[in-house]
């Protein structure tokens, strides 16, 4: 039996380093020999399995090993990046299965590392601005988009792509450096979303928004997005509600409130699934093009649960910007 290193997660929650049998391709199936991989809050809210282990990770870029009978979009020595599916084992491993329906061409311009950071934050963001807030590219008058979060990694890419959009971008931030990081971006505006965000807009000139992204928690920014979306407007998140919230302000404006979770068409195998492949070719082609620039702030080496219980705890810390990617486990 063949077999390669993984990081798993045991029963009682602790990362370990492992060795478990090396997959074989089938089907839509590509085998993906990983190169790197990167963090998001996602892995480290994940559970463990009773009784067995669990292989995280939905950040990945390598080199497709060996392809299933019915691929048609790769071959092998491919170079390609990608989220996956969270009700399959992660990318945590040497080598991992994945459809290729959800797998885009790695952007020639970066390494590994560099690459590994956009899949899972670039579909959120791509997803909740295009497809649920239904951002267009041509608009007959001026827009603006408030995101919130913006120095994240979900922020680092939707303020980019919404830069690209035409939109005027609003991004929030609490800190110099991620003040900093969110205007090295693109955003025209920043402000604090720790603070009331009305009189920040009125200092700046700005009465609403017809675009709400909130990559935070919703709870504590309801009232400061209520008070800046402007009627008809529309309002994405990522999270749900903890608490409950006062629809009446989204009522009496008549506003559109839609969520964003990027796993949902692998995890039901919707029809359109093949979207994540043609979302993460575009914005290969973009990064390619310079119009997008990668998210990464930080590299760890090697692959492993003790770099990687390190990068879970900055996760945790609520301070990170932009990404972590972790190369190579040697």
């Amino acid at each position: 039996m063949i077999t390669m290193r993984a990081v798993a997660l045991n029963p009682s929650g602790k990362l370990i380093d492992v060795e478990l049998p090396r997959p074989a391709p089938t089907g839509k199936d590509l085998l993906v020999q990983v190169r790197a991989v990167s963090v998001n809050p996602v892995d480290a809210k994940q559970k463990a399995n009773e009784g067995q282990l669990r292989v995280l990770g939905w950040d990945v870029a390598g080199v497709v090993e060996e392809t299933g009978s019915d691929c048609t979009l790769f071959r092998p020595g491919d170079e390609v990046y990608y989220a996956g599916d969270i009700t399959r084992p992660g990318g945590f491993s040497e080598y991992h299965l994945v459809d290729e329906r959800l797998v885009g061409r790695k952007p020639q311009s970066l390494d590994f590392a560099q690459a590994a950071v956009l899949p899972l934050t670039s579909l959120t963001a791509w997803e909740g601005l295009f497809h649920r807030l239904g951002v267009k590219t041509d608009h007959d008058e001026p827009k603006a988009v408030l995101i919130v979060g913006a120095a994240g990694g979900v922020g680092s890419i939707a303020t980019q792509l919404a830069r690209w959009a035409g939109l005027t971008v609003i991004g929030t931030a609490s800190r110099p450096e991620s003040t900093a990081w969110v205007q090295h971006l693109g955003a025209d505006h920043v402000v604090n979303h720790f603070e009331p965000l009305l009189p920040q807009f009125e200092a700046l000139g700005l009465a609403s928004v017809e675009y709400v992204f909130c990559l935070n928690e919703v709870d504590s920014n309801w009232d400061n997005m209520m008070d800046v979306l402007a009627p008809q407007g529309k309002l994405c998140t990522i999270l749900p509600p903890m608490s409950p919230v006062n629809m009446r302000p989204l009522f009496d404006k008549s506003a559109a409130w839609c969520m964003e979770y990027m796993f949902t068409r692998p995890k039901y195998r919707t029809s359109d699934m093949e979207k994540h492949h043609q979302i993460l070719m575009r914005v290969a082609e973009k990064v390619d093009a310079g119009e997008i620039r990668s998210t990464l702030h930080e590299r760890m080496a090697p692959i492993n649960a003790a770099n990687l219980e390190k990068a879970f705890a900055k996760l945790r810390s609520g301070r990170t910007i932009g990404k972590i990617a972790l190369e190579s486990f040697e």
